[in-house]
Parts: structure tokens; C-alpha cells; sequence
């Protein structure tokens, strides 16, 4: 009699409808903070310049330039464009994406697989180094090199031997986020240029997550704005806490300053 009545019990409980707690839905992830900006200051910049590699170190700009024939390294004056060195690269090579490293500059091609050493005080050059794939921008937090390649991986790179020794997956919101462009290492961030788009990523290097956005549309003027190509540039100024950007063939550098999404408009 058990064993019969056991079995209805199962029987009736397989037929009755589940209980169990419907899944709960997994919350969104929070919307990545986009900043605008602030113009503080403009100077001048070399309209010719197809720029793909832009630094701010002890009181000088470093920029480097890409194209086959107009490509070249330089140190300037940023108040008045003033050239104080420069080596032009050989025509068959496309300039990209440079760094400051102690008492040389190290840059990189775009196809060629091959990147140039430079004395920092001449610029002459000092030797060269090879790499797989394609150079884009450089940057460096004092201890490694980061390069970019146009994908949305970042390079890691020893600064003394200049081989890859690991790799940030950048990623936005869970999904990657490529066309990664010149970099700059800023306050423990490596913030990103996105080729073709008016967005800088701001990436957190231990993770490859992006921080925020910094949305710089509109910087220049409708007149500025002949002839001229793709944000493209980042320098940043340690000392005075200064942020500069720019682009190919722009007239100008912009300094500016970043404007939190969370603060109150102006009326």
C-alpha cells in the first residue's frame, strides 16, 4: 500500500505545473561616462602635417607625421611652432605613431614593419627595430611602451630591447572597440584617438575596459575646418597639468579642458 501510494504521489507531483522562480534578467551594464570639453588656449600647428604621433615633454612638443615622402620627426615650440629639430624620414616609409624614451625617440611605420631610434637632443638617427603587423600610435607610463596597430589590441612593449612582451584587449561595454589610433598615457590611463570618429577612449590598462568617452566635436571653426583631415593627436603636459589635442593637417593645437557629464549646465 505505500509503495501504491508513493507512486500516485509522484505521479500527480510530475504532473503539476513548476514552481521553481522565473530567471532574473541580468541588469544592463551602466552607459560608459562621455565628457565634452572646454577650449583653455589654441597655438599653431603646422598645417602640412599629417600628424600620427604627438608628445609634450620638459617644454617642448614631439610630433611625427605620416604619408610616403612628407613624413618626419620634430621638436618644436609650442607657443610659436617654432622647429628646433626635425629628421625627414625616407620617402618609401609611411611615418606613424612616436614616443620620448629617456634620451631617444623611438617611431614606428605603417606597413612596413619597421621602426626608426632617433637621438633625442639631434634626431639623428640611432639604429631601428622590427615588429609583426602594423604601427599606428605610441605612448609609455615610464615602464613600458604601448603601441597601437588599428585593431583593438594594444601592444605592450619592453622600452630597452623594444620587443612585445603583452597585449591590452581594449573593450567597451563587454564588446571590443577597434581603429585604435595615437595614444598618450594620462594619470594612469591610456587615452585612445578612434581613426575617423571625433572620440577619444580613455582605457584603463590593467583591464583594457574603457573609463569614458571624450567627445570633441566642433573644435574647429567652419573655416578651419578646409582641407583638413581626422582628429588625430594627444599630448599631455605633466608639469601643467595640461591636455592638448590636435589633427592631420589642422591649423591648430587646442588645450583643453574636460567637462564632467554629471556637472549642472549653464543657463
Amino acid at each position: 500500500m505505500r509503495t501504491l501510494l508513493a507512486a500516485i504521489f509522484l505521479a500527480a507531483a510530475s504532473c503539476s505545473p513548476s514552481t521553481a522562480p522565473a530567471p532574473v534578467a541580468t541588469p544592463a551594464a551602466p552607459a560608459v561616462p562621455v565628457f565634452s570639453y572646454q577650449v583653455v588656449n589654441t597655438f599653431p600647428h603646422d598645417k602640412t602635417a599629417f600628424t600620427e604621433g604627438l608628445q609634450f615633454i620638459d617644454g617642448a612638443m614631439y610630433e611625427s607625421t605620416g604619408m610616403e615622402g612628407t613624413s618626419w620627426v620634430r621638436r618644436y615650440d609650442l607657443a610659436t611652432g617654432a622647429v628646433q629639430a626635425e629628421h625627414v624620414i625616407d620617402k618609401q616609409y609611411f611615418g606613424e605613431g612616436s614616443v620620448v624614451l629617456a634620451d631617444k625617440i623611438v617611431s614606428v611605420t605603417w606597413k612596413n614593419q619597421k621602426g626608426f631610434i632617433y637621438d633625442r637632443a639631434t634626431l639623428a638617427p640611432k639604429g631601428e627595430f622590427t615588429y609583426q603587423g602594423e604601427g599606428w600610435g605610441m605612448t609609455t607610463d615610464g615602464r613600458q611602451v604601448f603601441m597601437s596597430d588599428g585593431s583593438s589590441s594594444i601592444r605592450v612593449m619592453d622600452p630597452d630591447t623594444l620587443a612585445q612582451t603583452g597585449e591590452i584587449k581594449v573593450t567597451m561595454n563587454g564588446r571590443p572597440v577597434d581603429q585604435l589610433n595615437e595614444l598618450e598615457f594620462i594619470k594612469g590611463e591610456i587615452w585612445a584617438n578612434v581613426f575617423q570618429t571625433d572620440r577619444i577612449l580613455r582605457i584603463d590598462p590593467a583591464t583594457g575596459k574603457v573609463n569614458s568617452v571624450v567627445y570633441l566635436a566642433n573644435l574647429l571653426s567652419p573655416q578651419d575646418r578646409r582641407g583638413v583631415d581626422v582628429l588625430n593627436g594627444i599630448a599631455y603636459d605633466a608639469s601643467g597639468d595640461r591636455i592638448f589635442v590636435t589633427g592631420k593637417y589642422w591649423p591648430k593645437i587646442f588645450e583643453i579642458k574636460l567637462v564632467d557629464p554629471a556637472a549642472p549646465k549653464p543657463n
